[in-house]
């Protein structure tokens, strides 16, 4: 990536307003055109949103959506279209124990009618407020419920079962984070009391272990700052046994979204801590040991995407996919989502720069100069994401941040005619997480609060 240090958030001010104006646009024409009894949105197909049954991890960013809409606009029927679906719809994803998806679904939903009406955004319902909470405390419980131990400490398993560590995960812990903070705990056989909070964190550290390399010889694929999608263990005796991959190249490349996945989770878990008491962890690690870990880990990855990112700041969908030797010098060249051998992907670069820009936050006051860098590295990137290459302008397209991938390997991904790779397409993750993107920014320049999960 090239790094615009000269670049300003002002100068992003007209085509954030232009994005909202889009992306109100794309959200009431899927509530027009989508039937919900199908399923949940997943990915765009010629333009339109189709489903993609393998788990139902999307609709809470499609009714997410509405409610970030309604944040950064003020336009109240994007808040009566999230709140009534969140009530309507939302309520399986609560109880849904087959999944490693919480924290997408339901922080989406639930946690942001909460965080709305704790800003004074909504007006304050007792009772309703109340429904908000018990669905986090809920959530968060059920989620920590996919529990494999190892010997330093384990991890919320993926859908592939206990023997599977994902490094999408890292961002779901959120959801443990905000039923631990709503004081609720799961209680397990004999009423055994199991702390949220620790899980969340075991969680973290096995991620920063397992899923990210630091360049410290750990095989001879150690490259500082990759990530492997997912991690094996030995269910039996608790030991790691190998990096794999499931919507990546192999488990010896790094699958982008994934990274972006690991920068955007360890960046605010590192906010969210930073104002906690180092009492609250002393039961699994020394506070400053942990925060020194993460930050290891979100700096790592953060690092990396930035060399593996093409000069405007997208990558490609998996840095070790085969055919990015045939398109020559590509980091050197601003991203080419038309190009005939490896797609681009969009929604990986909308996650990350929400990370890099958390990440600078965080180091403001403790590293001045590497703040600058990551800041200055998200603000490029949401540049891109706003430039006409990427932000779908169509009335006819219901995307609205163009050219995302979701399962290369699998080919679920659309080739439009005439083109030789994935390209012209959206997906409800991408859209959400440019939303989120877009609605961080869209508070600094308005000089609203800080935009976080937990407040």
């Amino acid at each position: 990536m090239k790094i615009d240090s000269q670049l300003k958030l002002s100068q992003l001010s007209s085509t954030i307003s232009r994005f909202w104006e889009l992306s109100g646009e794309k959200i009431l024409a899927i509530e027009r055109n989508f039937d919900a009894n199908r399923g949940a949105p997943v990915f765009t197909v010629d333009g339109k949103y189709s489903t993609r049954g393998w788990t139902e991890w999307t609709q809470g960013f499609q009714y997410g959506s509405s409610l970030l809409q309604f944040d950064a606009t003020g336009d109240k029927q994007f808040l009566e279209i999230g709140r009534k679906n969140t009530v309507k719809r939302m309520a399986p994803h609560l109880t849904h124990e087959g999944v490693h998806d919480h924290g997408f679904n339901n922080i989406s939903t639930y946690g942001n009618l909460l965080r709305l009406m704790k800003e004074g955004k909504i007006d304050h319902d007792e009772h309703e407020r109340n429904f908000y909470e018990l669905a986090l405390k809920v959530s968060g419980a059920v989620q920590a419920m996919r529990w494999t131990s190892i010997k330093d400490g384990g991890f919320i398993y993926s859908f592939n079962g206990p023997q599977s560590l994902f490094v999408d995960t890292v961002r779901s812990c959120r959801i443990l984070l905000a039923s631990h903070a709503l004081g609720h705990v799961l209680q397990g056989e004999n009423d055994k009391k199991i702390n949220l909070l620790e899980r969340a964190v075991q969680h973290l550290l096995a991620t920063s272990t397992y899923s990210v390399f630091y360049g410290e010889g750990r095989d001879a694929y150690d490259v500082r700052g990759r990530t492997a999608h997912e991690c094996i263990f030995n269910v039996n005796d608790g030991n790691y046994r190998c990096p794999n991959s499931q919507q990546g190249y192999s488990g010896f490349t790094t699958w982008t979204r994934g990274l972006a996945w690991a920068i955007c989770g360890f960046a605010e878990s590192l906010e969210y801590f930073e104002g906690m008491e180092a009492e609250a962890f002393k039961l699994v690690i020394d506070k400053n040991d942990l925060m020194k870990k993460l930050l290891k880990a979100a700096r790592a990855t953060a690092d990396y995407f930035i060399e593996q990112s093409a000069t405007d700041g997208i990558p490609y969908w998996d840095t070790g996919a085969p055919g990015l030797l045939r398109l020559g010098d590509y980091l050197t060249r601003a991203s080419n989502p038309y190009n005939d051998y490896e797609p681009v992907d969009s929604s990986a670069a909308a996650i990350a720069a929400q990370g890099l820009l958390r990440l600078g936050n965080y180091l403001k006051a403790k590293d001045e100069s590497a703040a600058s860098q990551y800041t200055q590295a998200g603000l490029t990137v949401a540049k891109a994401l706003l430039s006409d290459q990427y932000l779908s302008h169509s009335k006819d397209h219901e995307g609205l941040i163009l050219h995302s991938v979701y399962h290369r390997p699998n080919g679920w991904d659309n080739i439009p005619k005439g083109y030789k790779v994935p390209c012209n397409e959206s997906s409800m993750w991408g859209d959400y997480h440019a939303r989120e993107l877009m609605l961080y920014l869209s508070r600094q320049i308005k000089n609203e609060l800080y935009y976080v999960f937990y407040k």
